[in-house]
């Protein structure tokens, strides 16, 4: 299985165990509140929401990623597309962050 499967997986797994928050509005209260342990944004999504993320979590000093597609995200958490998730958990947002970082030339 490559990383961005494995990755996939673990949002899903997130998801299920109620640790995510996902869609615009809910990522950003979870960063604004100081749940988020990680943010992560589609590639797809618009430079304006990619900017205003980035800007929030290095104001908040919360790790982001870009990854996916909005339909992989989206279809990860067994939803529609999402632009952009936030992982409350610390243990599975560090488990991401070890693929993502092990998948950095993929």
């Amino acid at each position: 299985m490559d990383n961005r499967q494995k990755i996939l997986n673990l949002i899903g797994l997130a998801t299920k165990a109620g640790k995510t928050a996902s869609g615009e509005f809910s990522t950003e209260k979870a960063v604004k509140t100081g749940k988020a342990r990680l943010v992560l944004v589609s590639e797809e999504a618009s430079d304006n929401t990619k900017k205003m993320f980035s800007d929030m979590c290095t104001y908040y000093k919360v790790p982001i990623g870009y990854f996916g597609t909005k339909d992989e995200l989206g279809h990860a958490m067994g939803k529609e597309m999402r632009a952009s998730l936030a992982v409350t958990d610390t243990g599975l947002a560090g488990a991401i962050q070890k693929q993502m970082n092990g998948n950095e030339n993929a």
